[in-house]
């Protein structure tokens, strides 16, 4: 059931049949058949939001599929919270959305770090101007989270 055996068996196949590797639902298979013999399977995706858009909603529903028939499966997801709807969509009721905003002085500590290890690599990078315009903005980005 799911061995590395029977897995290998089936990419060596699907390459002599059609050369192009497994399709969605062949290795979705193979997932479920390995996710049953184990006792408990924890499935993380970090972070949602960066998954192209047009392959999402297959994705979600391949995972959907996975809660549903490997009862033994969960899923730990991160995204920004402009796909929340999309997952409420996909996935079964019952999801608990946990929002974590980042705090303002982490941010910025953060941020002026990476300017100055840019500014330890090259002087001429950016001007103060530039730097204090990008701490602005990403502080005002943040704070509207």
């Amino acid at each position: 059931m799911g061995s590395v055996g029977e897995i290998k068996s089936v990419f060596e196949k699907s390459r002599r049949v059609g050369g192009k590797g497994l399709r969605l639902q062949e290795m979705l298979g193979l997932f479920l058949k390995t996710v049953s013999s184990l006792e408990r399977v924890y499935i993380c995706v970090d972070p949602m939001d960066e998954l192209l858009p047009q392959h999402r909603s297959e994705f979600l529903r391949a995972l959907r599929q996975i809660i549903q028939e490997g009862q033994n499966a969960r899923l730990f997801l991160t995204g920004r919270p402009h796909i929340r709807g999309e997952l409420d969509r996909h996935l079964p009721e019952g999801a608990y959305a946990i929002r974590i905003v980042p705090a303002q002085g982490d941010i910025s500590r953060y941020l002026t770090r990476k300017m100055d290890d840019d500014h330890a690599r090259d002087p001429d990078l950016m001007t103060q101007n530039l730097k204090d315009d990008i701490m602005k903005t990403m502080l005002e980005k943040t704070s509207d989270m």
